[in-house]
């Protein structure tokens, strides 16, 4: 079955001021929707990043994969590294740590793999799922993915024209200390049932973050929780947060920055650690299991290569002792369903996954029916392929907002500086 045409809509979606490491979310995401057709009719879908550095690469490849088999999986990633010729280029969009060569290919690869699979799952009859395996799971648990945010987004002259210094509120509401928090935790536990919590900090400092884990902890006693600093604190400052959140904490996720520096703080601690930023590659496991860097791994098939190369990633963990879950960025219905897949199929993913569906759910490009939480988990897709089908209204409607906008990579320090002139960045920063 040969690849006959592929194409690439770069969207934007809404996206509300969700505060990290580095600055705060812009009012818009990116992504790009990769489309593949085949000679015998049947087309796939996958998702990917949409920054421009990344949509020029995987315009780049799209010539050299016309042609090839979808079945051809090794060729198909063949052809992206022969493509890129060995570009790294940097990565903005997940903040996700140094970008190799490997990972730069594997990364213009993903959504590629991810629609060849959706077409061999429609051609066979079969869910994504039983290509990958087989279900070891009928539903996927997802976790509370909390965050400092702003009542809204800022809006003020220089971001849109003529105006005077505004909020524009949105439906979660301010959450800038632990009520906060624990209320927008009590928000997304009601209306999806998740089972575990996750809290995006390196915000404050890390006393107030404390605070706000010890409030979740009051409010949901038998929830699993996380704190994700993105790497902004010192291995001692790790150390210190480790020692008094021990017996608290589920795992803590990225303290500190570089595989040396998770190693010097999981040398001294009993909490396990968690990454999605210093192995971020395949290149990165060696020298993290032989300093015992990380004791569990946030997998990601945006930029672990697709599905195939994921459950490859899960044996590697498995083999080592490395506890698995998975990582999230701003995402739509297509990464979802990708996921939910992958994760139905990975018999060592034993801690829920993240996600920023919630998020961002209102601006998916899917038909409705397919996705669904319950009880914090979603069901795997039951239609062949993925299970999921592009809304073309809703497509065009995103397409659209992406040519109206001049955002076209990911910029949270920049989009900070334009609200607060005295912003810095800073690592680390305490």
């Amino acid at each position: 079955m040969k690849i006959t045409e592929i194409v690439l809509t770069p969207i934007a979606f809404r996206d509300p001021p969700l505060l990290n490491s580095v600055g705060v979310h812009e009012p818009l995401a990116l992504r790009t929707i990769v489309e593949i057709h085949t000679d015998e009719g049947v087309s796939g879908l996958g998702e990917t990043y949409g920054d421009a550095g990344h949509l020029e690469r995987t315009r780049k490849v799209v010539p050299a994969l016309v042609g090839l088999d979808v079945y051809d999986l090794n060729g198909l990633h063949a052809a992206v590294a022969g493509a890129l010729g060995g570009v790294v280029g940097s990565d903005q969009h997940g903040l996700t740590g140094q970008m190799t060569g490997i990972g730069t290919v594997d990364r213009v690869f993903s959504p590629f793999e991810v629609a060849c699979l959706d077409i061999q799952g429609k051609h066979q009859g079969r869910p994504v799922v039983d290509l990958l395996g087989g279900k070891v799971r009928d539903a996927v648990p997802y976790s509370a993915y909390l965050f400092y945010k702003w009542a809204g987004h800022p809006v003020t002259g220089d971001l849109l024209a003529g105006s005077s210094n505004v909020t524009v509120p949105d439906q979660w509401g301010e959450a800038l200390d632990p009520a906060g928090i624990v209320a927008q935790a009590r928000k997304l536990i009601d209306e999806y049932g998740f089972g575990s919590i996750k809290l995006k900090g390196g915000v404050f400092p890390p006393e107030e973050e404390m605070e706000a884990i010890r409030a979740l902890r009051t409010a949901f006693p038998n929830h699993p929780l996380r704190l994700d600093p993105n790497a902004v604190w010192t291995p001692d400052t790790s150390v210190k947060v480790a020692e008094q959140l021990d017996g608290v904490l589920e795992y803590l996720e990225d303290p500190t920055s570089s595989i040396e520096g998770m190693a010097e703080v999981a040398a001294r601690v009993d909490i396990p650690l968690a990454t999605n930023m210093c192995v971020v590659s395949f290149d990165h496991l060696p020298p993290a299991v032989r300093q015992n860097a990380i004791q569990v791994l946030l997998s990601d098939h945006h930029y672990w290569g697709g599905l195939t190369r994921s459950r490859s990633l899960a044996l590697l963990c498995e083999t080592f002792g490395i506890g698995l879950s998975m990582h999230s960025n701003s995402h739509l219905g297509i990464s979802l369903a990708a996921m939910t897949h992958l994760a139905a199929a990975t018999p060592n993913l034993r801690y829920a996954c993240d996600t920023h569906y919630p998020w961002n759910s209102e601006d998916d490009i899917v038909k409705p029916g397919a996705l669904s939480f319950v009880d914090g988990a979603v069901p795997v897709p039951s239609g062949p392929g993925l299970g999921v089908e592009l809304d073309r209204d809703a497509l065009a409607v995103a397409h659209q907002r992406f040519l109206d906008t001049d955002i076209r990579s990911r910029d949270d320090t920049g989009y900070m500086r334009r609200v607060e002139p005295s912003y810095e960045r800073k690592n680390p920063r305490w």
